[in-house]
């Protein structure tokens, strides 16, 4: 995913028999537009606060409302292809490492002299 966006809705529906992971920042437009459009099983709820895609699919993932099959496969069908994981140690943690590793070189020259 590339942005960072946040979103206050979101949930899961059927259109043409495929479940997908719906995201919003309306309750009522959002359930208004799935309704107009066709979409049946319709299950969005509003999020105690703001987040982003992957934590959305993390927090429903668990939620007792979305843990029928096809919700969940869903969930992790858009995990699988929209979440990236971030397996790069941070810059500050980089920086932590270099500052230790130029330490015990410090230390090294100075026990060797």
């Amino acid at each position: 995913m590339s942005t960072n966006k946040l979103y206050t809705v979101a949930g899961t529906s059927s259109f043409n028999g495929k479940t997908k992971v719906r995201f919003a920042n309306d309750y009522v437009s959002r359930f208004k537009i799935l309704t107009k459009n066709g979409h049946e099983n319709i299950e969005i709820m509003e999020l105690d606060s703001a987040m982003s895609k992957g934590d959305i699919c993390k927090f429903l993932s668990t939620h007792e409302k979305f843990q029928s099959e096809a919700q969940q496969s869903a969930i992790a069908e858009f995990v699988v292809r929209n979440v990236k994981v971030d397996t790069a140690p941070t810059p500050a943690i980089n920086d932590m490492v270099k500052q230790e590793a130029e330490s015990a070189e410090v230390e090294t020259e100075t026990e060797s002299a």
